[in-house]
């Protein structure tokens, strides 16, 4: 097993003209792992892993490549204010001096993203070819695997589970009363998952409407806080009675016994059913109802997988293939549907071995937006969202 499982932990970022500071664990940011002496004598070197995704469920899958492999796993993680755009902003400031060899990204826009910057090298090994077209690239600068859902959370003790509740969309207004919006909470949409979010409502509402959309939450009240674990955390204490999420962050409170429930974030084809919802006391609990939508509508839900690629230049390039294929296997991606984060697997599986639980995530990722083709639409949401939140 592994001395030390972290390298660091990225607690800042450079975004723009904006620097903020590097910081760490323990010696600062330098790299940890085994001994030299133990590196030597195993003879299987060592590979350095960018991480973004959660360390509570990515350092069991790790432990298990170096058990298989002997090869020593040097990983830094970041912070969850920052996921995942911390790492990439680091994987581009070492671009022409890398110190990754392989970045496990926890979604896929920013990866994609550092594709497009030339900070990704093509590798189209077993893992590739395992992936369906829409979730790789067909250069093999990044594969996409193990996905989540984004998904609104709301407190049990308040909110009404049944046929006729509101699956809250994820662009949807849960009234037109600042009070409901006062009681939701969301993560700061600059990085990881939130901002993918933005993305497709990007794509699907227009500029225009997304920012006429975000100032309208922020002036009402909306709570805004650095990451999904916080918006979980709010929720589940019902401090707010609602907030947008991911699949993992849910699971966390439900088996800590939270009162929490969820539904998959639901993205309308047209605006003007996004509004369609009120509030009602029935049985004295609050329930949101949503109203008929218009015919002819259609609705995605948002699933965002994992991704992996190899760092261009990568000093241990046999070690990050190695590693990168594993990360991509039916092995890994039944591992992580199995572990309490509950992660969908998107490549063939024996589906005998899912739970009832994932097996209704994946029913409703087939009705996932396809996000591969967002690069664009991510872009010019941050540099509006940097404007809005680091000017």
């Amino acid at each position: 097993m592994r001395i030390a499982k972290k390298l660091s932990v990225v607690t800042g970022l450079v975004v723009g003209a904006a620097m903020f500071g590097l910081a760490g664990c323990g010696d600062g940011g330098s790299v940890q792992g085994k001994s030299d002496d133990a590196k030597a004598k195993e003879g299987k070197g060592e590979v350095v892993v960018y991480c973004a995704h959660d360390s509570i469920f990515s350092e069991g899958i790790l432990d298990a490549f170096e058990e298989k492999t002997g090869i020593d796993v040097k990983v830094k993680f970041d912070t969850e204010a920052t996921k995942s755009l911390g790492l990439t902003e680091l994987l581009i400031a070492e671009k022409d001096h890398p110190k990754a060899d392989v970045f496990w990204n926890n979604q896929l826009l920013g990866t994609a993203d550092l594709a497009s910057k030339g900070v990704l090298e093509s590798y189209k090994g077993e893992g590739w070819k395992r992936m369906p077209e829409g979730l790789k690239d067909k250069d093999g600068l990044y594969t996409g695997f193990a996905g989540r859902m984004r998904v609104t959370i709301y407190n049990t003790n308040k909110w009404k589970s049944g046929a006729n509740t509101l699956k809250v969309g994820g662009i949807s207004r849960i009234s037109s009363e600042d009070y409901w919006v006062k009681k939701g909470a969301i993560a700061k949409p600059l990085y990881g998952t939130t901002l993918s979010h933005y993305a497709v409502m990007w794509d699907i509402m227009g500029e225009n409407s997304v920012k006429q959309w975000h100032n309208d939450w922020r002036e009402r009240g909306v709570v805004e806080k650095g990451g999904n674990s916080t918006v979980k955390n709010l929720v589940a204490e019902n401090v707010c009675q609602w907030g947008y999420t991911d699949t993992d962050d849910f699971y966390v409170a439900k088996d800590a016994g939270k009162s929490v429930g969820m539904y998959p974030v639901w993205v309308y084809s047209n605006e003007t059913d996004y509004s369609k919802m009120h509030a009602e006391i029935i049985n004295g609990v609050w329930t949101l109802k949503a109203m008929q939508p218009t015919v002819g509508f259609k609705r995605w839900t948002i699933c965002i997988p994992n991704t992996v690629g190899l760092v261009k230049g990568a000093k241990n390039d046999a070690n990050a293939k190695l590693l990168i294929d594993y990360l991509l296997s039916e092995e890994v991606e039944l591992a992580l549907a199995a572990s309490k984060a509950r992660q969908i697997p998107l490549g063939d599986v024996d589906e005998s071995k899912l739970s009832d639980e994932v097996k209704q995530l994946k029913a409703w990722a087939k009705d996932a937006y396809p996000i591969a083709d967002l690069l664009e639409e991510r872009n010019a949401a941050l540099q509006w969202l940097k404007e809005k939140y680091l000017n």
